[in-house]
């Protein structure tokens, strides 16, 4: 990945964060708590596709696991962000673009639904019954609900940003000046470059042979 693309990630993964612990988890609320970390991974995975979604999923997990209060253990929390990362890159729009809503909300909630249940699944293998006490299925319909109602105030902000950082001309490489990604679509197209160069050539020859006649010509004078 490059610098500006971890530096905006661990930017956001931060923030939410301070958020998630010191806000949303303060929130009281009936059932889940609403999951700004998992929307973070969400958004930035729709534009950095599902490798980047993967490794920010799991830096940003882990650091979910040993931040403060947390009560379960170490890693738990990274593997559920890293898988729900990966996936959530396989389903990235074109060009990392929201052309419609329900795509996103679509994953929105089946990210929730599934970050619950891989959670849960992982603490029944390691003897965490908690989610069974609280009551599955009202987790997973409370998760849906407050991940729905949250994800469109931040998941198309953060997209803008991490399109944005992106398109930063400074990351660009020096002398690039953009035009290497259009020629390369050019050359992949077949079309415009290659069609240039032939002319090009074409014109090349055409003056040869204007030169060669014109010599000729010369020659012919002389005598």
């Amino acid at each position: 990945m490059r610098f500006n693309r971890m530096l905006l990630s661990a930017t956001l993964v931060v923030v939410a964060l301070v958020i998630q612990v010191t806000v949303l988890a303060r929130l009281q609320l009936p059932g889940a708590v609403p999951d700004l970390m998992l929307l973070v991974v969400l958004a930035l995975a729709f534009v950095y596709g599902h490798v980047g979604g993967a490794l920010i999923g799991f830096f940003a997990g882990l650091l979910a696991d040993l931040a403060p209060p947390a009560d379960h253990a170490a890693g738990r929390y990274a593997l559920v962000l890293c898988v729900i990362g990966y996936l959530a890159g396989l389903a990235r729009p074109e060009n990392g673009q929201i052309r419609s809503a329900l795509g996103p909300m679509a994953v929105v909630v089946g990210a929730a639904v599934g970050s619950t249940l891989l959670y849960a699944g992982v603490g029944a293998l390691v003897g965490d019954t908690a989610a069974r006490h609280v009551g599955l299925v009202s987790l997973l319909f409370t998760a849906a609900v407050y991940d729905l109602l949250l994800a469109p105030f931040t998941v198309p902000f953060i997209m803008w940003l991490a399109r944005r950082a992106d398109n930063d001309p400074l990351s660009e490489p020096q002398g690039s000046g953009g035009g290497g990604d259009v020629a390369a679509g050019w050359l992949a197209t077949g079309t415009g470059l290659r069609i240039g160069s032939q002319r090009g050539g074409l014109r090349v020859k055409a003056a040869r042979n204007r030169a060669a006649r014109a010599g000729r010509i010369k020659g012919v004078k002389r005598l």
